[in-house]
């Protein structure tokens, strides 16, 4: 039986294919969850690539592992569908169609990931998951990615779903810019929903309301089902705000540094350097590092660097997956007393450095690592429940991990300021002894209660 034959205009929905068929060569599309946003791009980028002999399409999120996640299968599904003849190569994660031209999947995590698209004569790029990029974004499109498209007179296709907040590049383009052209659908716009689920988009809706227990008007809803920009700054993990949390220089104390280091080769290494007083509420992040793909001789480089910079008097390591080896050599051919980080209460160490965040107890700067990535971890709805969080896997901070586990070990951890005291004689101080007194007395009567109900105990 011979295939079907590839067709854009009907293998897309309205506004898909509109956004897809738009000439601009700089368009922009703002989605919901499960619209189709996926299969818009996985269909304009082998429809450019088959019509187009010798071109290069690319197609950029977070991660490779994203992209092999997220449109792989569904471009195999497509070259399968309509027998294409593209080749598929696993290894650098493309597929390389008859005529020569070729789709390239990639990751582009952070600064150091974006000079590999720089040379490349692309025809079309899609970048996806836009809301989850940080500042490097406009670094990418304007200095690596525009140039690359003028060989091919080429397109670049931003898209995503609406961030927690409204702020940032991938928001600038899609709601402020003349230079973008804009587009938008939703979960509502995708008529296979019904055709998959046996239910209408509404009554979908009513049942994730119920579920969670709020009104279509909640910001998240409005975010992740109807694919609006709506400040939803509960869907954060993390509640950094420059008002409570930025700082220019450190306060005039005695400082104590501690430092956190988060392992990786696929993720990055990061380093987090924080500094903690007896006399002093807060903790400040006063250095970070973070590196792609090194070794581990830079790596005992750069914490050689920072131990003659800081006084550092604890360091603790994740020592999860080969982290343990690595902290193994540290200590013993290199002579660095790292110590293992703790990692079983993960959550409920982050709950005690949001507190942190929230009353003004934990500082760092509005332009450093840690401040960026708080914008962009969300917490995963769908995979959470009342005494667990989930994490969304869209974004993985290695930073914050760092802060964490320094942030952990520091005293100020548990600061509590120290009591007031009182001129003796002053109305202060007779309402301070009173109140220490009704402490005292109550405290001894449930202690003898407790040794009354340890007898009837021991009796029984």
């Amino acid at each position: 039986m011979e295939a079907p034959k590839f067709n854009l205009s009907e293998f897309l929905f309205d506004k898909q294919f509109s956004f897809v068929n738009d000439a601009n060569p700089f368009k922009v599309a703002v989605c919901s969850r499960r619209s189709g946003k996926t299969v818009a791009c996985a269909a304009h980028l082998i429809d450019v690539a088959t019509k187009n002999e010798g071109v290069v399409c690319v197609y950029i999120t977070l991660s490779r592992n994203n992209a092999k996640r997220i449109i792989w299968p569904e471009l195999q599904r497509i070259n399968r569908t309509y027998n294409l003849g593209g080749h598929l190569d696993l290894t650098e994660l493309s597929i390389r169609f008859p005529n020569h031209s070729i789709i390239y999947l990639s990751g582009a995590k952070d600064q150091s990931e974006i000079e590999k698209f720089r040379g490349l004569p692309i025809k079309l790029c899609y970048i996806d998951e836009t809301q989850s990029f940080k500042s490097y974004l406009e670094g990418l499109i304007d200095d690596v990615l525009a140039p690359a498209l003028m060989d091919h007179a080429g397109s670049l296709c931003l898209i995503g779903t609406p961030g927690p907040i409204p702020s940032g590049y991938f928001h600038a383009c899609a709601v402020h810019s003349t230079a973008w052209s804009k587009h938008g659908w939703s979960f509502f716009d995708n008529p296979f929903i019904t055709a998959k689920s046996g239910n209408t988009h509404r009554d979908l809706l009513e049942r994730e309301l119920t579920r969670r227990g709020v009104s279509a008007e909640d910001p998240s809803i409005q975010r992740e089902w109807f694919g609006k920009w709506v400040l939803d700054s509960e869907s954060l993990l993390l509640h950094y705000t420059e008002a409570l949390n930025h700082y220019e220089a450190l306060p005039q104390a005695r400082w104590n540094y501690i430092m956190g280091i988060d392992l990786g080769f696929v993720d990055a290494d990061a380093i987090a350097v924080l500094a903690w007083s007896e006399f002093q509420p807060a903790t400040y992040l006063v250095e970070e590092v973070v590196i792609n793909k090194q070794g581990i001789t830079e790596l005992v480089s750069q914490i050689e660097a920072l131990r003659k910079t800081y006084e550092i008097s604890k360091m603790v390591i994740d020592e999860g997956g080969l982290g343990k080896k690595i902290a193994e050599e540290l200590r013993r051919r290199h002579h660095i007393p790292v110590v293992a980080a703790e990692k079983v209460r993960k959550m409920e160490n982050m709950a005690f450095l949001n507190d942190a965040l929230r009353t003004s107890r934990f500082k760092a700067k509005k332009n450093s690592r840690f401040a960026q990535d708080s914008f962009l971890i969300e917490i995963d709805r769908d995979k959470s429940t009342p005494d667990k969080i989930r994490v969304k896997d869209t974004m993985h901070s290695d930073i914050v991990d760092a802060v964490l586990y320094s942030f952990k070990e520091s005293p100020a951890f548990t600061y509590q300021a120290a009591a007031p005291t009182f001129k003796p004689g002053t109305p202060q101080w007779a309402k301070d002894q009173e109140d220490k007194m009704f402490s005292a007395h109550l405290e001894k009567m449930q202690e003898m209660q407790q040794n009354q109900e340890d007898e009837m105990y021991s009796i029984n």
